[in-house]
Formats: structure tokens, C-alpha cells, sequence
């Protein structure tokens, strides 16, 4: 009887073995596939993104006004990034069109900071390449974006370093792409059928975004109103693009951008951009070039004090370490 307990014994201490041994085989096996999914997943998201910005990526052949160009990969160079909201797709347009949104953005991981610049686009001044006067808007117009840079670079004394221009079309499509955004507006006023009120958050979907970032008239403070709103939506938006939801979403994102964002940055320099300068991007500090309207020759332009552009141009050599 003892003999046959021990037996009776070894087989079920046999059996509990096995079956452990065949529950790791099943888990590791699951953790194989697992491993497999998770590396396809990534390196297919990967391959998709570059795909993109491959798509996005025009080379500018503007002036270069630094002596070393910088280099996002030591993650330590400030650099700039001249924004560029142009009319094609605009109320039917086709045509080249015109820098209507303009914005100078310096990134420094140094002071652990951006600085977002609007330029009014009747502003007076130089079109480099033309040698006119005229308003800064026309700049892409007579000479696309390598005469928008070296206008801006030539404006404020310092070096452009990337660009990235999207049609105004293209910005209620990028909205939608991430599921639209969420806006409190300062200001009550009627836009393309859809009415805005102050201080009442509102959830916007692309032509509804672009509606409240294109009124002016009724803003008590014209056009400066109007890029305080442009900037805003800029902002939220860039903001909603890093959230979970338009991770998730990630092809519709590229599909957008990509069909209606052109950039000189590459997909090297995004990455680097993205992962090496993250905590100058959480810090944002808005700035507005300021001047006063008035009709010459029956044209309206912004005209800009001296001493003006002289204050923004200190802002930006400060934060790009030009000294």
C-alpha cells in the first residue's frame, strides 16, 4: 500500500510538471507573437511616417545667413522656423496665393523655451529679390518661399533656418484629422454662419476653426485680433496632434499633412526636433510686431516703426544666441 502511494504520488507531481512546462510553452509563445505584433506595428508606423514627411519635404534655396548651419541632432542648437498660412484652397483659390498667416518661431533648448512671432501680412517693407516695397504677404506670391525667408531674414536681421507653409484649405482638413479642437473665444461675433460667443467653450471641427481664425472685421483690434486667434489655433491644435487620440489616428493625421504641408525640415530633423527639444516646446511665450495701418497710394499697409522691428529682432537674437 505505502509502494502505491509513493506511485500515486510521483504521477501527479509528473503531471503538475507538465502541465506548468505546457503554460509557459503557451505564455512565452503568446509573448513571442506579442514581441512580433509590437515590433511590425511600430516599425509599420515608422515606415509610414517617413513615407509622409518624404512627401512633405521641399528643399528652400534661400539666402543662409549663419555660418554653421545648425544641428538638430545634438539636440543644443536653437534654431528658427519661419510658419507660413498660405490662401491657395482659400475661398476657391488656385492659384499661387499669398502668405496670409505669418508667424517666426524660435526654438531654444537653452532657455527651455519657443517664441511665436505673428507678422502682420500688410506689413511695409522690402521684398527681397524684387527691390520694392511692399506688403510682406506678397513676398510668396512674387517668389514662393525662398523670397518669403530672405524678406522675413532680411526684416529682422537674423537667419531662417526652416519653413513650413500649409494652405489654408489644408488647415480645417488637419483639424478634422484630429478630431477637431477646443476653443473659449474672447470675443462675441457672427463668421460663416456660425456664431461665437465670449467666454463660452466650444468644440470646433475644422471649417469652424477656420471660420473663427479668419475674422477680422468685427474685431476690435483688426487683424492683430485676427493672428491673437490664428496663433491660438495654431497652438491647440499642434497640442491636440500630440494627444493619444490623433496617436491613435495617426494615418488620417499623415494623410493630411502630407497632402497639404510642404517643409524643408526632414524626417531626421522632425524626429530630433520632437525628441531632443521637447522641453523648450512645453514653454511657449507669444509675441506680436505691432504698427499702424494707413492708406498710401490708396493701398492699405501696416507700416512698422523702427524701433519696433528693432525690439522683435533683439527678441529673436536673444533666444537664437546671436550675438
Amino acid at each position: 500500500m505505502e509502494e502505491q502511494g509513493k506511485v500515486r504520488r510521483k504521477r501527479k507531481g509528473k503531471k503538475k510538471k507538465s502541465l506548468f512546462k505546457r503554460i509557459m510553452v503557451i505564455v512565452l509563445l503568446v509573448l513571442g507573437v506579442l514581441t512580433i505584433l509590437g515590433l511590425f506595428v511600430g516599425w509599420r508606423v515608422y515606415s509610414d511616417i517617413q513615407s509622409s514627411t518624404e512627401d512633405m519635404y521641399i528643399p528652400s534655396d534661400h539666402e543662409q545667413k549663419r555660418e554653421r548651419p545648425v544641428v538638430v541632432d545634438d539636440g543644443t542648437d536653437a534654431f528658427s522656423i519661419l510658419l507660413m498660412g498660405i490662401d491657395t484652397g482659400d475661398d476657391g483659390r488656385v492659384e499661387q496665393g499669398r502668405s496670409d498667416t505669418m508667424m517666426v518661431m524660435t526654438v531654444n533648448p537653452n532657455s527651455k523655451k519657443t517664441t511665436l512671432v505673428s507678422i502682420p501680412r500688410d506689413t511695409y517693407t522690402e521684398i527681397v529679390g524684387r527691390n520694392t516695397m511692399d506688403k510682406i504677404n506678397h513676398a510668396y506670391a512674387f517668389g514662393g518661399t525662398s523670397m518669403s525667408v530672405n524678406t522675413v531674414q532680411n526684416l529682422f536681421d537674423i537667419p531662417i533656418d526652416y519653413y513650413v507653409s500649409v494652405n489654408m484649405e489644408g488647415l480645417q482638413q488637419i483639424v478634422d484629422a484630429v478630431g477637431g479642437i477646443t476653443l473659449t473665444p474672447h470675443l462675441t461675433f457672427e463668421q460663416g454662419g456660425y456664431n461665437f460667443k465670449n467666454g463660452q467653450q466650444m468644440n470646433m471641427n475644422g471649417k469652424m476653426a477656420l471660420e473663427y481664425s479668419r475674422m477680422r472685421k468685427e474685431d476690435p483690434n483688426g487683424d492683430y485680433g485676427r493672428q491673437e486667434r490664428q496663433r491660438e489655433v495654431v497652438q491647440t491644435t499642434i497640442r491636440k496632434m500630440a494627444s493619444v487620440d490623433s496617436v491613435l489616428n495617426y494615418r488620417a493625421v499623415l494623410n493630411t499633412l502630407s497632402a497639404n504641408m510642404q517643409t524643408n525640415l526632414t524626417f531626421d530633423d522632425m524626429i530630433d526636433a520632437f525628441t531632443k527639444y521637447n522641453s523648450a516646446i512645453t514653454t511657449i511665450d507669444q509675441e506680436q510686431l505691432s504698427g499702424t495701418g494707413r492708406l498710401q497710394d490708396g493701398v492699405y499697409y501696416e507700416f512698422i516703426p523702427d524701433e519696433e522691428i528693432q525690439r522683435v529682432s533683439t527678441i529673436f537674437k536673444q533666444e537664437l544666441e546671436i550675438y
